[in-house]
């Protein structure tokens, strides 16, 4: 079967480059998502020892080893054993439809055309605006909200809590992210690298320990001081589905009104309703999600 040869090349292809990566085979940092992580992660990982917002949280917080885990298995292993295949097999089979259709996107052609700075910038507004729109739906669709428990069952806010969610949600934020991006604009946001380091990095300062004023780009940019309002265990009736959707831009909460900073949250309690009863261990957390009943409440919302 085609598709099953394409799905395990690629998965195979995707080995070879993330061993190269590992072993610094090219000799330079650019393209090396591998290095850049760790070296990210150690840069905010030394930021929240030296200057600490919240000063009661350990040398190591709760939860440091499980979401050090997490990241390199969202960021590559899960690549290697599913995303990598899913993804190319994906894109063989929208070429082979638009060609036996005789389609050609002329206007993600004419985007192609443009500098790569502006390119970047449309890429980052189409992820970001998509990656709101997906958040929100894992908060309001009951099904998918018992996946996304996995992120918020975060006791302690870190850096590392970035990447700590569900294999399922992965595949539904690129399924979704896929159509917009891909197949009407033509981008891969493997040919971003600076911007998928920005994002990235912008991700681990919003679950960071660190306070850093923003000023006036706190209407454009997420932080730390908004995104724990969005981890926040307790909220009113009226935010119920939750609060600060916004993954790397705030902007998209301030024009749909989902903006939510009543206080800086610094001594909030985060989590969800019945999260002591939540799994601590990474296998525990990927099945959770799969049982319809479980004694962590069937809420439709993370309060």
């Amino acid at each position: 079967m085609k598709w099953l040869s394409s799905f395990v090349q690629s998965s195979q292809d995707y080995a070879s480059w993330l061993w190269d990566q590992i072993s610094f085979e090219s000799g330079t940092l650019f393209g090396n998502y591998f290095w850049f992580l760790g070296l990210i992660s150690l840069f905010f990982f030394l930021f929240e020892l030296l200057v600490p917002w919240r000063k009661t949280e350990g040398f190591f917080r709760k939860g440091f080893w499980l979401d050090a885990f997490y990241m390199y298995f969202n960021f590559f292993l899960l690549y290697l054993v599913l995303l990598a295949g899913l993804e190319e097999t994906t894109k063989q089979s929208v070429k082979t439809i638009f060609s036996f259709l005789g389609v050609e996107n002329q206007f993600a052609t004419e985007i192609q055309k443009l500098n790569l700075f502006w390119k970047s910038i449309i890429a980052l507004l189409i992820q970001d605006f998509t990656h709101w729109n997906i958040h929100r739906l894992m908060h309001r669709v009951p099904i998918l909200w018992r996946f996304h428990k996995v992120h918020h069952s975060v006791k302690e806010m870190g850096f590392a809590a970035h990447l700590r969610f569900h294999w399922i949600e992965a595949i539904v934020y690129k399924a979704i992210t896929f159509l917009p991006l891909y197949l009407f604009f033509g981008f891969d946001m493997a040919d971003f690298f600076y911007l998928h380091l920005f994002t990235t990095a912008w991700g681990h300062f919003n679950h960071s320990n660190i306070n850093i004023p923003l000023g006036p780009l706190k209407y454009i940019f997420n932080s730390p001081q908004m995104h724990i309002w969005h981890h926040a265990k307790t909220l009113s009736k009226k935010h119920q589905f939750g609060v600060n959707f916004g993954l790397t831009l705030s902007i998209w909460d301030y024009i749909f009104k989902t903006n939510y900073i009543p206080s800086n949250g610094k001594t909030v309690e985060i989590g969800f309703e019945s999260d002591e009863h939540y799994p601590q261990t990474f296998f525990k957390q990927m099945t959770q999600g799969f049982q319809s009943k479980n004694k962590n409440g069937n809420s439709t919302s993370n309060h």
